[in-house]
């Protein structure tokens, strides 16, 4: 408790932020509307409807409650990699059953069961153990199927070979065009696609991030749980089977009720960025969305680590984009360096978006920033 006292107070403007039930009036006015829909935003870059959870920014009546989350100490930072496949005109594979799950002792690559389902995914992809990021990733997929509108998504996913796949569990189909909030974040039951980081975003020339990201934290310390609530909150579906046994049992700073598995987490409107004296310009432009448009809890790291979930295609993978932008890598060992004691800064200064609700999507008011543009309509060619 001592301890992140201090790193705290360590923060400039750590106190403009510590009022955890203020409503904030600063919406920004809107920009008007593109003067041409049919020149609107390309589904496979940016999907879903303008008012879905993943695209709706914070509105001005937003009520935040600070989330204190406890400082990560065995990484600076890390990432969670949602398997993003938008190639609906490669040739079909098998995806196969296979019952590893998370157990490290067994095989995701093996061939237990029948065909889930098929889907077009290119040949050249390969997620194995080889490739994935640490031992047993989150493997969420999400792929466009050959009507270019339906998503499917599947969990834990593994493509060990060229012309065959497995995994576990799979989810509800998901229109493209729709809201897309559920999907295979297994520990939420929210979308393995929308929220995501994607490689063309985040970079020296992008611009801001124009949607809501998604964040994992460590359950022990910062995902509350009781009998009644079940540890979340909408629009999650679910916690973690292990919720019950796990979540905030080694919970250090003030309990915070409101900071469960689904919870909408954003930087104030209060705030100035500024005052934080973030030494990345990544670590910028991710504090300007935060504050813009949250981030969704939506699963559990396992361990004392940050982490944001971002893009991994078969054309490119964020992590390796964003270590040829910025000249170093997202996931970080040391929690020194300019870019984990950035994020640290901004994962200290989260709060819950406590009335954020399926009729009041990021607290409603006034949106701070305009509503995406529409979708480009639909063209099955």
């Amino acid at each position: 408790m001592k301890k992140n006292i201090l790193f705290i107070c360590i923060l400039p403007l750590y106190l403009c932020c510590c009022n955890p039930s203020e409503k904030d009036n600063n919406g920004k006015e809107p920009d008007e509307e593109i003067d041409n829909p049919s020149e609107g935003r390309d589904p496979l870059l940016q999907p879903f409807s303008e008012k879905s959870i993943w695209n709706m920014p914070i509105g001005s009546d937003a009520v935040y409650v600070h989330a204190h989350i406890e400082p990560a100490t065995s990484m600076g930072m890390t990432l969670d990699e949602d398997y993003i496949v938008m190639a609906p005109d490669e040739e079909p594979i098998d995806i196969y059953e296979n019952r590893a799950g998370w157990d490290r002792n067994k095989d995701r690559c093996v061939k237990e069961g029948g065909v889930l389902f098929s889907a077009p995914i290119p040949t050249s992809f390969i997620v194995s153990k080889e490739t994935w990021d640490g031992l047993t990733p989150n493997a969420g997929l999400a792929v466009l199927m050959p009507d270019k509108r339906t998503i499917k998504q599947t969990q834990p996913f593994a493509k060990c070979g060229t012309n065959e796949a497995t995994s576990q569990y799979v989810f509800a189909d998901t229109d493209i065009y729709g809201q897309g909030v559920y999907g295979a974040h297994g520990g939420s039951g929210l979308s393995a696609i929308g929220g995501a980081i994607r490689t063309h975003e985040l970079t020296p020339t992008s611009g801001p991030i124009k949607h809501a990201l998604k964040i994992n934290l460590f359950g022990r310390q910062n995902i509350y749980y009781d009998n009644k609530t079940k540890g979340y909150r909408w629009p999650a579906t679910k916690a973690d089977s292990y919720a019950h046994e796990n979540y905030y049992k080694d919970r250090s700073n003030p309990v915070v009720p409101e900071c469960r598995m689904g919870a909408l987490l954003a930087i104030p409107a209060s705030m100035n960025i500024q005052d934080l004296q973030l030494e990345t310009e990544p670590a910028r432009i991710i504090a300007q969305a935060l504050q813009d448009y949250g981030a969704y809890l939506v699963d559990d790291t396992g361990w004392s680590v940050y982490a944001i979930v971002t893009e991994w295609s078969p054309n490119l993978r964020f992590a390796d984009e964003f270590k040829k932008n910025w000249g170093f890598s997202f996931s970080e060992g040391s929690v020194d360096t300019p870019w984990s004691k950035d994020m640290a800064k901004i994962f200290a200064c989260l709060h819950v978006v406590d009335n954020n609700s399926e009729t009041s999507v990021g607290g409603g008011g006034q949106t701070r920033v305009p509503l995406s543009d529409p979708l480009k309509p639909f063209s099955p060619e």
